[in-house]
């Protein structure tokens, strides 16, 4: 077996290829578009290579066929709650069932992160924003929503006999559109509709630029700071409403206000993997036609919750209840939609697992992120639970 650094065109199209080879026959396996996964190693593209660095490589067999591959990454801005040691990362993991293809790949990450100061890493995770390419699937192995990593199940046997241990958990939950809900929501919206303080409204396309504006505000009061969280200038929320506006529904993306102030968001966007799922990794022009052509004929039966949120000062009234009902109404009046999916819940964050259970969501599936200490010394520990002392 070799190992070869990934350094030119063919090399980063391999890198494309195998990950197919080796999953094209699993069921639930849809195509990544190649493009997203291009544009993380493309510094010009990806904006955490000025607080770091990434690299690939192929595992080649004897016949020099690629059967694997995998990438590291630094990056200054990387950093869990609790942490006290320098921590890098691995990702884009493809491997046979062979534990000893599997190590060699997962030392090389590790060799490259020790040269580079790091002294710990997790894995599987994304040289970016957390929203896609983050951990490895360990249940619910079915057709994944957009950005979602997929693998066999046999990976998760691969990483623990490497040494690996579970850092934290992502859960994912899913629920008929149609159910009915809890009537304590009901209850809780009744009371806050009452009092004429909130309001809900739905995301106007005409208006999207002053939607951008309200995220960002409820975005720096209630995620700033947290993980390494940063306050987010209204240049990029701009942009990044800018480019979801062509995918974006309307019915499905929501703000509650309070005295016209924007206190909670609730967006949503269709699972476009449901439309990917024919472009074999291929986002040309003619595949942006077919696209719009497939949402215009309402091609996805299903939307996934991207971001949830209430500011500090409006927690714990109920407004995530009086949210949630206010959606409802509209979103159920149509037809289009069966099945919703909330993404990204740690397991250590208890508020927003306990909001998908009051809602009477139930779990889809589960993404693990695993943590190596290079150091067996030192004490292993999961991610800290949230509000907990660090």
């Amino acid at each position: 077996m070799t190992i070869q650094e990934v350094q030119t065109a063919q090399q980063a199209r391999t890198f494309l290829a195998v990950h197919v080879d080796l999953n094209r026959h699993e069921h639930g396996f849809i195509r990544p578009l190649d493009k997203d996964v291009e544009q993380v190693f493309d510094p010009e593209k990806n904006k955490s290579f000025r607080q770091g660095k990434a690299c690939r490589w192929l595992l080649l067999d004897e016949n020099g066929k690629a059967v694997g591959r995998i990438a590291a990454f630094t990056n200054r801005k990387y950093k869990n709650k609790g942490d006290q040691q320098a921590t890098g990362c691995f990702g884009f993991f493809d491997c046979r069932n062979k534990p000893e293809e599997a190590a060699l790949l997962l030392h090389t990450a590790r060799i490259w992160l020790e040269k580079m100061g790091m002294q710990a890493m997790d894995g599987p995770v994304n040289f970016g924003e957390r929203d896609r390419f983050w951990g490895l699937l360990v249940d619910g192995f079915e057709a994944p929503p957009y950005g979602m990593n997929f693998n066999p199940p046999y990976y998760e046997s691969l990483l623990t006999s490497a040494g690996f241990r579970p850092f934290y958990h992502q859960i994912c939950y899913r629920r008929p559109v149609q159910d009915a809900l809890p009537q304590r929501f009901l209850d809780v919206h009744k009371k806050l509709k009452e009092t004429g303080i909130y309001r809900a409204d739905r995301v106007r396309l005409g208006d999207w630029k002053r939607y951008a504006r309200d995220f960002c505000t409820v975005y720096n009061k209630a995620w700033a700071k947290h993980e390494g969280n940063k306050e987010m200038p209204q240049e990029q929320a701009i942009k990044i409403f800018k480019a979801m506006k062509p995918i974006m529904d309307e019915d499905i993306a929501w703000f509650v206000y309070a005295h016209n102030e924007p206190v909670a968001i609730y967006l949503n966007i269709p699972d476009l993997n449901q439309i990917f799922r024919h472009f074999n990794g291929k986002l040309g022009w003619f595949e942006k036609l077919r696209l719009l052509w497939y949402l215009k004929r309402r091609a996805c039966t299903r939307f996934v919750g991207i971001i949830f949120g209430i500011t500090p000062e409006h927690q714990g009234k109920g407004v995530d209840k009086f949210l949630v009902v206010e959606a409802a109404q509209v979103i159920q009046s149509r037809t289009r939609y069966q099945e919703t999916e909330l993404q990204w819940i740690g397991d250590f964050n208890p508020k927003m697992i306990q909001i998908a259970k009051e809602l009477e969501f139930e779990q889809s599936r589960t993404l693990t992120v695993y943590r190596l200490l290079f150091d067996p010394e030192q004490p292993f520990s999961r991610h800290p639970i949230l509000g907990s002392p660090s």
